[in-house]
């Protein structure tokens, strides 16, 4: 059954590389017959794959995190093919982390001047954040008939990022479905906006992509610099609609308000991005002629960081400390559940506070009965167990990682921020990796560490971690 999944996920792709060929029909390129072989590539895998018929159709939990897990590897392996191929990243290593970088929305890159792509590996890497950005199976479920099964959601809960995923409506391709179309909405309305002002239709498209996915990849080595202040506005706007849970949208558009404008989490979401937006505007206002270019630029990048873009119009690895520390507590804090940012979360971070108040109360009076909620609804104490579960499981992972990079001897704030920012699929992180800089000068165990952050951190750790627990490869 699960390769089953892998073989639809494999086809899917094999049709996701015809999108770059056309790119490079456009511009003339030779790559062209590279995009083409790997489509056939990916597309003959997934007929293979196919001959071999699940006996039953019933997907548990095990089930949903295997298949969640092994797709996106799957994918990551084969999208990084053609950067071979074409002898643009010649090192498969070097392509797979610019892969997976891609499809996990992070960001993170080992190339130090773009510009020496084609426009159909420019474009499949921006693409990659599209994809990776609302989930390879999400859309699997979305387009595919007889894969919107009830037993499915354990597919989508473990892909889905956030603590809880529900259906919106009943069924879960209906769910799907509407989920990718707000997404596509979105995106194009973005595609149109920057072209409108003036922005040239590839990198609108492109940085669109990356935007929609929270992603990072630019077409230009110094990402969103050279481009002008309206086009940088309009971008850092749709990075923080990006941030926000879906279900915010959905219930906007069934003229649910009252309901969209109770959730909680998007309004502590909201206010974490103001007062970030004014303590650093306070901060680096002499870095910058007029109050309003320091404004301009902190709310940019405080969009960025905590959404997880990572796009940059500035070098803020040059701004005081204090600002750098805002930029660092946000790149763990992150978008929304259920948004296409990385992270923690906002609504595991109020959830942790809850918890936290809540044992204090309890402390105090042993004999009280309290319950955590949230937006009026109590929480099961199964929900609470998963964010404690999540808290620690992360902390060990970082924890982990960042002692296998430390072996690189480089200084401690780049081994941080480079855990920090693979982890939570951030892309730039400080110093040596700041967003000038890149992850090319790691060692190869150091990058395969970070490249399993990023695919952990996308997948909210378990799926993950599933593959490495012997027990769980029982029938």
């Amino acid at each position: 059954m699960i390769l089953n999944i892998l073989s639809w996920a494999s086809v899917l792709e094999a049709v996701f590389f015809l999108f770059p060929a056309l790119v490079a029909v456009i511009y003339g390129e030779q790559v062209l017959w590279i995009y083409l072989f790997c489509a056939f590539l990916c597309a003959a895998l997934g007929l293979l794959l196919r001959l071999l018929r699940p006996r039953e159709n019933t997907m548990y939990a095990k089930e949903g995190f295997f298949a969640v897990a092994l797709c996106w590897i799957l994918f990551s392996a084969l999208g990084a093919v053609p950067f071979v191929l074409t002898k643009e990243i010649p090192n498969y290593v070097n392509a797979l982390f610019e892969t997976v970088s891609g499809f996990t929305t992070t960001g993170a890159s080992i190339l130090s001047r773009v510009e020496d792509l084609s426009h159909a590996s420019l474009f499949w890497r921006s693409f990659t954040h599209w994809v990776g950005g609302m989930g390879i199976l999400v859309f699997i479920l979305a387009i595919l008939p007889g894969k919107g099964n009830g037993s499915n959601v354990h597919l989508m809960r473990a892909e889905s990022p956030g603590y809880s995923v529900s259906k919106l409506v009943p069924k879960i391709r209906q769910t799907a479905l509407i989920l990718y179309a707000i997404y596509f909405g979105m995106t194009l309305a973005e595609i149109l906006l920057l072209i409108i002002c003036k922005m040239p239709v590839f990198d609108a498209i492109t940085l669109s992509l990356g935007t929609a996915g929270t992603g990072g990849f630019g077409v230009r080595s110094d990402s969103i610099a050279s481009y002008t202040a309206l086009q940088q506005n309009i971008i850092t706007v749709f990075m923080i609609l990006f941030g926000v849970n879906f279900n915010f949208y959905y219930l906007m558009i069934i003229r649910k308000f009252r309901s969209a404008f109770g959730i909680s989490e998007v309004k502590v979401y909201l206010v974490i991005i103001v007062a970030a937006i004014a303590l650093i505007t306070w901060d680096i206002n002499a870095l910058f002629p007029s109050l309003g270019d320091a404004l301009h630029h902190a709310a940019f990048q405080v969009g960025s960081i905590i959404t997880t873009t990572g796009f940059a119009t500035t070098d803020f690895n040059l701004w005081p400390s204090f600002s750098k520390t805002i930029l660092v507590v946000l790149m763990f804090i992150g978008a929304c559940a259920g948004s296409t940012g990385g992270g923690i979360k906002v609504s595991r971070i109020m959830l942790l506070v809850k918890g936290i108040k809540n044992e204090l109360a309890v402390s105090a009076h042993p004999r009280s009965v309290r319950k955590v909620k949230m937006d009026g609804h109590s929480l099961s104490p199964e929900i609470i167990r998963s964010v404690n579960s999540y808290f620690a499981l992360y902390i060990i992972i970082f924890a982990f990682s960042l002692l296998i990079v430390s072996l690189n001897e480089m200084d401690l704030t780049t081994n941080f921020t480079a855990v920090a920012a693979t982890l939570n699929n951030i892309g730039p992180g400080l110093a040596v990796v700041g967003p000038t800089g890149n992850f090319a000068d790691f060692s190869v165990v150091s990058k395969l560490v970070l490249i399993f952050d990023m695919l952990a951190g996308r997948l909210e750790l378990l799926p993950i971690l599933m593959l490495f627990i012997p027990p769980s490869w029982k029938r």
